[in-house]
């Protein structure tokens, strides 16, 4: 029997990826393809849209054969919020110094505009009131502004400034509206008042666009949960392999995705506020932190208020740390015990997590700490910005420290060194609950997808150094899930996005908090706090504010 499907596509950072499910949230085929990434400089990461779209043809092909015989009836799509240029006939603007023409994408993560996003900062615009008092060069308005100074001429000759999930949707239908999420979160499109602020344009030097009525970054808005007028259209329809006309949802940023998969999801018992107790941690190589209110919260260093850039008829809040899983690669990839781990774990069919969190529980065993394994790591230290702080301390110029080195760099000091860096993820995730409970919220419960949702000891460290319970969905690919529910709603199948995620998500495992574990992740947190007195106290000896003694 063919069964009505709708897709979702979630595009990462380093993947495209597709998932067919059915109207209850059963995932019945899924599929990914990996994405080309290029650093021609420090602090550079560029893509291609072409790359981007052949990848995720690949993945919607391979991911309707796995499903077997379905009729699919609609397709919502999501992706990381990265920048992409096109000219008038809709092909690349590079944005490659080097002037490679395919690489017109500058990734989320890239960070060639830390100095003008100082410069925004330092013009105390009323727009920045709505990502937490400073603007981050994770988002389009830097990258814009660099890209008008460094490379005037591929910034003259692009048409369209497209938000990589709005690209998605341009290039599925031909239409060039854009989502209320990308634009309200990522560009400073006031959602709550439905326009741009053209006073702030002009105060940091991209006043062309507001003279030309802000046409190359979107003029019509459209609302999360919506579909886009004519849906898939006859050449996209033919790359896909699904029916020209299948509605199309508007996209969304791939964490806000994860965040609609998992934040409606219905926990046991009644709560007049239930939104005000829980957040949608969303983990992969860096990580989101989302909470939604039917008022809008003000909490200095984390993003928004966001009016209905997640949830219609609610307000966003976004922390998030900008390396995690990128950050725990790093410190496992660059140690020297890793080549050897590598083997093993090939050796074994294990992944190098499981060979890691293996050898933890041995080395707590012989130490006695059974009980306890996060005591291995008391002389062990780890503050995580080694990609700058995105939030609550909204710092790009930060940097991670590592305290309690010894002369050993075998397997054990590998997995101490690894155990350190997860602890302080959760430290960090920990000072973003604190920052968002100060601003009116009650989070002790956090809805966890993503890479890091995956790995038991992410989830135990998490659950213990923040003392927040952690629910699992049901449906561990809930990002995809996400932009599937999104299809859902563009095809008629639910009436809203709310319906959708009552119908298709669900709870699966829960972890509680170790009370005994409470006390030495206090000491840990404030050690966590002390490192980054520490660095401020080093930078300012280093710039000759303070005496040196």
């Amino acid at each position: 029997m063919i069964k009505p499907a709708v897709i979702g596509v979630d595009v990462g950072t380093r993947s495209a990826r597709a998932g067919v499910f059915t109207r209850e949230g059963e995932l019945l085929g899924h599929a990914s393809r990996p994405l080309q990434i290029w650093r021609p400089r420090p602090g550079f990461a560029q893509q291609s849209s072409a790359d981007i779209w052949d990848a995720v043809v690949q993945a919607v092909r391979a991911a309707r054969e796995a499903a077997g015989a379905v009729a699919i009836c609609g397709i919502g799509f999501d992706a990381t919020c990265s920048l992409v240029l096109l000219d008038g006939a809709g092909g690349p603007v590079s944005v490659d110094p080097d002037g490679d023409p395919t690489q017109n994408v500058i990734l989320w993560m890239d960070h060639r505009a830390e100095a003008e996003a100082e410069e925004i900062n330092a013009t105390g615009a009323a727009v920045l009131r709505y990502v937490g008092g400073r603007i981050s060069p994770e988002m389009q308005t830097p990258k814009l502004l660099w890209l008008s100074r460094a490379m005037p001429q591929a910034f003259a000759r692009a048409a369209h400034f497209f938000d990589l999930p709005d690209f998605l949707t341009w290039r599925a239908t031909g239409a060039t509206g854009r989502s209320l999420c990308s634009t309200v979160c990522k560009w400073t499109y006031l959602g709550h008042e439905a326009r741009w602020d053209e006073d702030y344009f002009r105060r940091i030097g991209l006043g062309v666009l507001a003279d030309e009525g802000f046409a190359r970054i979107g003029t019509a808005m459209r609302d999360v949960g919506t579909a886009v007028a004519g849906g898939l259209a006859p050449s996209a329809a033919a790359e896909l392999g699904l029916a020209p006309g299948t509605p199309v949802a508007t996209s969304v940023i791939d964490a806000h995705a994860g965040g609609i998969g998992v934040i409606g999801t219905a926990l046991d018992g009644a709560d007049e506020d239930p939104f005000a107790r829980r957040l949608a941690l969303i983990g992969g190589t860096s990580s989101c932190h989302m909470a939604v209110s039917p008022v809008p919260r003000f909490v200095p260093g984390l993003w928004g208020p966001y009016s209905g850039a997640m949830l219609p008829g609610l307000w966003l809040n976004e922390g998030g740390q900008s390396a995690t899983g990128a950050l725990i690669d790093h410190v496992i990839t660059t140690h020297a015990a890793y080549p050897n781990l590598r083997a093993e774990a090939e050796a074994t069919g294990e992944s190098v997590y499981e060979r890691l969190n293996a050898r933890l529980e041995r080395l707590a065993a012989a130490r006695g700490l059974a009980d306890m394994p996060a005591a291995l790591s008391r002389g062990l230290h780890v503050l995580p910005d080694f990609h700058g702080n995105r939030s609550p301390r909204a710092d790009a110029s930060l940097r991670g420290m590592i305290s309690g080195l010894a002369l050993e760099a075998g397997p054990d000091e590998l997995a101490l060194l690894y155990l350190a860096t997860v602890q302080a993820l959760a430290y960090g995730t920990r000072h973003i609950i604190a920052a968002l409970n100060q601003g009116g919220y009650r989070i002790d419960t956090i809805i966890a997808t993503g890479g890091g949702a995956k790995n038991p000891l992410f989830l135990r460290e998490h659950a213990d150094a923040t003392g927040c319970r952690i629910i699992l969905p049901r449906e561990n690919e809930a990002v995809l899930l996400g932009a599937a529910m999104l299809g859902a709603v563009a095809a008629g199948v639910f009436t809203d996005l709310g319906a959708a995620m009552a119908a298709m998500s669900g709870i699966g495992a829960t972890i509680e908090p170790a009370p005994h574990a409470q006390p030495y992740h206090s000491q840990k947190y404030a050690v966590f706090h002390r490192l980054f007195a520490d660095q401020m106290a080093y930078r300012a000896l280093m710039q000759g504010d303070v005496p040196a003694s």
